[in-house]
């Protein structure tokens, strides 16, 4: 004979109930987080920084030098 209590879902249901919403949250976080940055150029390279600052003539050939081997570029 049924109680009412716990309406048929003991505490292990609604453990994989709310363990179920946080996974499909968290695959939905990350598709969104992945869609977002492919649309995003990558401005803060550090090449292509010290590229565009040698281009604009604010830093000379020895310092753009010295800086890509330090970059490791």
């Amino acid at each position: 004979m049924m109680t009412g209590i716990g309406w048929g879902m003991g505490v292990g249901g609604w453990l994989w109930m709310t363990l179920a919403v946080i996974l499909v949250v968290a695959v939905v976080w990350i598709v969104v987080a992945a869609i977002a940055d492919r649309g995003r150029p990558a401005a803060d390279d550090p090449a292509r920084i010290l590229k565009a600052r040698f281009a604009r003539g604010e830093i000379s050939q020895a310092e753009y030098e010295q800086a890509r081997r330090l970059l490791g570029i």
